[in-house]
């Protein structure tokens, strides 16, 4: 059973999904990601990826199911996605190199951070593809 649990965000817009790039830690740096982060002891998933996406995007969210199922990052470890919905602010990328927005034929290419490539089927279903 994992102790940790990591949320990311599924962000889409009509036939579009928003992807993250990561500028840390540098194994990872310059991969693309769903944003999200680490929940905090007392905290739900909902309540850390509300917070995460606040502060990685600027960005309020109204999170929504889960999508696929979780990954294990490691040991103690897992990721776990959930589709969210722009409530409001402007997006903008504070936390990461840089935002932006793929359609379903872009998945396949685009350079994933390991964990986030499991969701591609899952993404592509959740985008009307």
């Amino acid at each position: 059973m994992p102790t940790q649990i990591v949320v990311a965000g599924a962000l889409i817009s009509g036939r579009a999904l928003l992807v993250a790039q990561r500028a840390r830690p540098p194994e990872l740096a310059g991969l693309w990601e769903l944003p999200g982060g680490k929940v905090v002891a007392g905290e739900t998933d909902e309540a850390a990826l509300v917070r995460e996406l606040q502060e990685e995007l600027g960005v309020e969210v109204a999170v929504g199911a889960r999508l696929g199922a979780d990954v294990a990052l490691d040991d103690t470890t897992a990721l776990r996605a959930y589709l969210v919905s722009l409530t409001s602010g402007m997006l903008g990328a504070h936390d990461h190199r840089a935002i932006r927005w793929v359609t379903a034929d872009e998945l396949d290419e685009l350079a994933w951070v390991p964990a986030d490539r499991a969701w591609i089927p899952d993404l592509r279903r959740a985008m009307g593809h």
